[in-house]
């Protein structure tokens, strides 16, 4: 069950997971819910402990792991407070963040002054699926099972639709688990924002824009995933993700290995964009991430 496995989770499990299924270096980040529970001043705390615990696994395994910092959003002063030290004083390999934060999208009004200083840092962002605001739509299904895939897809389109996208050009984002359902909305998405009021706010259309992402593919590795994926996304853009500890590593390089892809396009899946993305990588020797 997944409470058992984020429970027992230790540094030295995931390096046997590691080096069991050929994965070099793993980076690191908190998965829902996060830190935020509505307490302005505990939040800020527990980001901190985060970050100061996988910073401090970074230092004894520089060659194994890496980490993306967590953050007290929504609350945007302490936010920037943690960005400054994750990145200036940690070492972070980028942040971490969810689909909605108290219900509202990451292209919400609210989040414009943090997303401005991501970008004036060309961060590296990562988008993690939660809980939706609505909750549960179907008794007794856990919201990972389909919910988490909608949650993504209107992260995305947040941000698409607000202009965010376009007024941010510089934060390098990356989202899990193929993108959601983004795959296959995207010509529909293409047609409709190309018309009054969206047009003016995703220049160049809706699939240039999503060209500009970058999409993991995390329990989202299925033949028919990656078939739609690719017809979307250059290679360039697609990262190999494993969904550790919820999803062993060795199901989903299974399933990533009945996908065709020349020893070219793998690498670059594998290895190459991971290290593109973090140059600090390519030093380490990483073979997959």
């Amino acid at each position: 069950m997944p409470r058992e496995r984020l429970l027992s989770w230790t540094p030295q499990r995931a390096l046997d997971a590691m080096d069991a299924n050929g994965i070099r270096i793993a980076i690191a980040s908190i998965s829902t819910p996060g830190v935020w529970f509505g307490d302005g001043s505990e939040a800020p705390a527990l980001a901190r402990a985060w970050n100061d615990y996988a910073a401090q696994q970074v230092i004894l395994r520089p060659d194994r792991f890496g980490f993306f910092a967590t953050l007290p959003l929504p609350d945007t002063d302490a936010t920037l407070r943690e960005t400054t030290r994750a990145l200036d004083e940690l070492g972070a390999d980028g942040l971490a963040l969810f689909t909605n934060y108290d219900g509202k999208y990451l292209g919400d009004e609210s989040f414009v002054e943090t997303l401005a200083e991501f970008d004036r840092r060309r961060a590296l962002i990562y988008v993690h699926p939660t809980v939706p605001a609505y909750g549960r739509t179907i008794p007794d299904l856990l919201p990972q099972v389909i919910e988490f895939a909608f949650e993504t897809t209107r992260a995305v389109v947040s941000l698409l639709v607000s202009g965010r996208m376009a007024q941010f050009p510089n934060i390098r984002w990356v989202f899990s688990h193929s993108g959601g359902c983004i795959p296959m909305l995207a010509g529909r998405l293409e047609h409709m924002l190309e018309r009054p009021p969206f047009a003016e706010k995703v220049p160049g259309g809706a699939r240039q824009s999503l060209r500009q992402m970058h999409f993991d593919v995390a329990g989202a590795g299925s033949p028919g995933a990656m078939k739609a994926l690719r017809h979307l996304m250059p290679v360039e853009q697609i990262l190999y993700g494993s969904d550790a500890p919820f999803v062993p590593a060795e199901r989903g390089l299974s399933e990533l290995s009945e996908t065709a892809f020349t020893d070219a396009e793998r690498d670059m899946i594998e290895r190459k964009n991971a290290e593109r993305l973090i140059p600090r990588l390519a030093t380490k020797g990483a073979s997959a991430c």
